[in-house]
């Protein structure tokens, strides 16, 4: 059974930094390339980062480049997103995505929340 489990969503203040992390099981996780999106509620899903199988190639949306790190561990099947200077505006529901081919798998999301 294919999940992806997402963890590490919270409230922080403006200025602060969060990492949320994703956990794959149930297919070849090495194989797909791993993106965070974020939506909030009434807009479209947007993508914030991506990282790329084999290579490790990353992208940034222009919102959290400079700020956003994207990065993945194939051993422990996880893909983390540090946060760092979060702005109000980057509070969303956080989604963790694995693609390859045709294959396309959603976690359940995690709230993260920026506010004083």
């Amino acid at each position: 059974q294919v999940q992806l489990v997402e963890s590490g969503g919270g409230l922080v203040r403006p200025g602060g930094s969060l990492t949320l992390s994703c956990r794959g099981s149930g297919f070849t996780f090495s194989r797909y390339d791993m993106r965070w999106y974020r939506q909030v509620p009434e807009k479209e899903r947007e993508l914030v980062a991506s990282i790329t199988s084999p290579s490790s190639h990353t992208d940034y949306a222009d919102s959290v480049k400079g700020r956003f790190i994207i990065s993945r561990n194939n051993e422990a099947r996880t893909v983390n997103l540090q946060m760092n200077l979060l702005k109000p505006e980057d509070t969303a529901v956080y989604y963790c995505n694995a693609q390859w081919l045709a294959n396309n798998y959603w976690g359940q999301g995690t709230q993260v929340t920026v506010s004083s």
